[in-house]
């Protein structure tokens, strides 16, 4: 929990810094207290905090899943001078509203309790409904943050009656306790119905088709860093919550909802995948690209382990390493062209190339080609689900083989055109490339030595 105190005073502190004109400095300020929270995450908690423990509890997992937050959000502060500079008249907002929706995160990873779960999925799904609208006068962003609240609204509903369902049969809140009923009771159907519901709102937060319909609105709408945070540490946030809540309180009935999931993931896989091969817009197709790999990491539930959780927490690390390589593309070219479809990309290579790198390796590691953390990541999760359902694992192989199609396009735009279309003087920086070279190194050394992932995370 001192983790979460420290990432809350950095937001309220960056939050006033704007209030005192001193905007420019928020991200400084959210980068060095990243840096501490990430450093503190590997101390002993404060005994003092023990007296929570039945609210929230920061155990190893919860450890594991906060520190690949921060390393994600820190990438993505880093990329903020570039890529808010159109928003310097309240940076300070975007940067405290980011952070402040990692807290919601960091509750997601130890909660204990049903009531810390709705509010950590609030804290952290009311700064994204502000966020995504940021931009005000372009009509998709006001519009996609008009959706995602409404959408968000719809969610919650499901989420408390869900709540109210399972309290009201266990008459408890805590998750060990509604597991011991779960387990005693197996056939009780107000039980089932409330955890399905509660699967239900948890499955729009990680956008499993059919609740991803507002995925591609919300995430081409949104400013393309907002995104980058939304399809990396949010879906880290939403899937650790989702992996808590069904492996803890509702194992016991894991026959009542494992069907449910192996139809979730058939689904957005072949939907997902179809609909990005579909795609001329750039940004569009990576948001189809991500409603996926919701598919992909759904698969954890099959044949569950007590290697599961880092299992999941690689994937999910080596994913969002790969989506901020490609929206680190994305967001130049943005900026220099003023749009974002694939046709966009054209010659990249000629004029940034450490930028059409990084957008390469990254859609490779998406794929899951060897040799990158993609791969190992959809090994990992592969080889845990085919001992219990291969149908599902050659379900997310055919889906892997599409997805390579519409990620093809976009490394073919970059690097196969004679002539380039960048007639600019505007550069990416130093930072920005030094971000890019790490993702790169980052991406190519897990998938060589995984073992770095629990060397640098884990006690």
């Amino acid at each position: 929990m001192t983790t979460l105190i420290i990432i809350f005073i950095t937001a309220i502190s960056s939050l006033f810094s704007g209030v005192f004109g001193q905007g420019k400095f928020a991200r400084y300020i959210g980068i060095l207290g990243l840096l501490v929270a990430f450093w503190i995450s590997f101390q002993p908690e404060c005994p003092f905090f023990e007296q929570y423990k039945n609210m929230y509890e920061y155990d190893a997992n919860a450890a594991l899943f906060t520190r690949i937050s921060i390393i994600v959000t820190l990438l993505i502060f880093f990329l903020g001078g570039f890529a808010f500079s159109d928003h310097r008249s309240h940076q300070s907002e975007l940067y405290a509203l980011m952070l402040f929706a990692l807290c919601g995160g960091i509750i997601l990873f130890g909660y204990q309790n049903l009531v810390t779960l709705f509010l950590g999925i609030e804290i952290l799904s009311i700064p994204l409904y502000v966020m995504v609208g940021s931009s005000k006068t372009d009509l998709r962003s006001v519009e996609a943050s008009m959706k995602y609240l409404l959408m968000g609204a719809f969610a919650t509903g499901f989420l408390l009656f869900g709540v109210a369902l399972v309290y009201g049969t266990t008459g408890s809140f805590d998750l060990h306790k509604i597991s011991e009923f779960g387990t005693g009771n197996p056939k009780d159907t107000m039980f089932i119905m409330g955890a399905i519901l509660m699967l239900a709102a948890l499955a729009f937060k990680v956008s499993l088709a059919p609740f991803h319909t507002w995925s591609p609105d919300v995430y081409q709408g949104a400013p393309s860093l907002i995104t980058a945070f939304m399809a990396s540490v949010v879906k880290i946030s939403a899937f650790a919550a989702l992996f808590k809540l069904l492996t803890v309180s509702f194992i016991g009935i894991l026959p009542s909802w494992i069907n449910i999931i192996g139809a979730l993931i058939v689904i957005t896989l072949l939907v997902a995948n179809a609909m990005g091969l579909a795609q001329s817009n750039a940004k569009r197709m990576l948001a189809y690209s991500s409603v996926s790999h919701a598919g992909y990491i759904a698969m954890i539930f099959f044949g569950i382990t007590n290697a599961s959780a880092g299992n999941l927490a690689f994937y999910l690390f080596a994913y969002s390493l790969a989506t901020i390589g490609i929206f680190t593309t994305l967001i130049y070219v943005e900026k220099v062209k003023r749009e974002n479809s694939v046709a966009a990309f054209r010659g990249l290579a000629k004029t940034e190339p450490i930028l059409a790198l990084v957008g390469a390796i990254s859609l490779i590691s998406m794929a899951g080609i060897p040799l990158t953390a993609g791969f190992l990541g959809k090994f990992g999760i592969f080889a845990q689900a085919m001992k219990v359902s291969w149908e599902i694992v050659v379900v997310g192989v055919l889906g892997s083989a599409i997805s390579i199609a519409y990620y093809l396009r976009l490394i073919i735009a970059m690097f196969f055109y004679k002539e380039s279309d960048f007639k600019t003087s505007e550069k990416a920086s130093l930072t920005y490339n030094l971000v890019a070279i790490l993702i790169i190194v980052a991406t190519i050394a897990l998938g060589v030595f995984p073992d770095l992932f629990a060397m640098q995370f884990l006690d």
